[in-house]
């Protein structure tokens, strides 16, 4: 008895199907937002990373259709769309959750807790690294570097900011998006969807009420430099001997030691986490040899 290639798991190298096209209206609406898009560079091609954003809105990431649409439309080839959309890990390659939650396990984030977290969250909703939950809510990820190490550690949920995270926290936090509670980041506007964000980062803008307002800017621990760069004073700040003993400066003067209000980069400082957890403060940093 012989068994087929197919059976065995085998691929005879066989050329994929073209992709399935978009559905007429689908297309129309979408070689709209496309010219809109492709009118704002001087070089069409220039447009190829908000179109896949736009392709990615459409159906929650970058299928074979929508790398094909891209092509269409810029006159690239498929093989061109290909390699940028796999070059850039925020194109989803397959079906993901409403919610991308992404941990930052780089060396600040992990040292401060950010490992500990990933490990909860991946026995708390049971799947592992760029899988995502059975109601299709949450999909679990790691991230190299969230750009926040001044509030690490840090989770991301589409790309928006909960800083200072614990373990607990963050499975309140995502406990919280698959209930639909409403989740407030510690910065920037309220949450949607991963296709919503999409959009957004396509370049269109969000029609949310009240959302760009809520958008803010960087917190006072991102700042710290820039204000420094620009002549400001800071505030003295005393650190003192792991004794606990006092600390004097020169001339026997002795230093106007703040609050942990007065400098809410310290890691002393209560915060905010999110808004399953808002009254959480930052864990307190271990001793050497614990």
């Amino acid at each position: 008895m012989t068994t087929s290639s197919s059976e065995r798991g085998v691929s005879l190298g066989m050329p994929e199907l073209p992709a399935p096209a978009y559905p007429d209206d689908v297309r129309a609406r979408l070689e709209s937002d496309a010219r809109e898009i492709i009118s704002r560079y001087p070089d069409s091609r220039s447009a190829l990373l908000p179109l896949l954003h736009l392709v990615q809105s459409e159906e929650g990431h970058v299928t074979r259709t929508g790398m094909q649409f891209c092509a269409d439309v810029l006159d690239l080839t498929t093989a061109e769309v290909t390699a940028v959309a796999t070059f850039y890990t925020m194109y989803r390659r397959r079906p993901s959750g409403d919610y991308q939650v992404g941990v930052c396990t780089n060396t600040l984030c992990a040292v401060m807790g950010g490992d500990a977290i990933f490990e909860e969250l991946q026995e708390h909703l049971g799947v592992g690294n760029g899988e995502t939950t059975g109601d299709g809510k949450v999909t679990l990820e790691h991230i190299e570097c969230n750009a926040a190490c001044d509030y690490a550690p840090v989770v991301m949920v589409n790309w928006e900011f909960f800083d200072n995270q614990t373990p607990d926290s963050a499975r309140r936090l995502v406990d919280d998006l698959r209930a639909g509670v409403p989740v407030a980041p510690t910065r920037g506007a309220r949450l949607c969807t991963f296709k919503e964000t999409a959009r957004i980062l396509a370049g269109f803008p969000d029609e949310r009420p009240g959302a760009v307002e809520e958008s803010g800017s960087a917190g006072p621990a991102s700042l710290a430099g820039l204000r420094l760069a620009k002549g400001e004073t800071a505030p003295a700040r005393v650190v003192h001997p792991r004794d606990g003993g006092p600390h004097e400066e020169p001339h026997d003067r002795k230093a106007h030691e703040p609050s942990p209000v007065e400098h809410p980069s310290s890691p002393e400082a209560p915060r905010d986490t999110s808004a399953s957890d808002p009254s959480h403060p930052a864990g307190p940093a271990a001793e050497e040899g614990e």
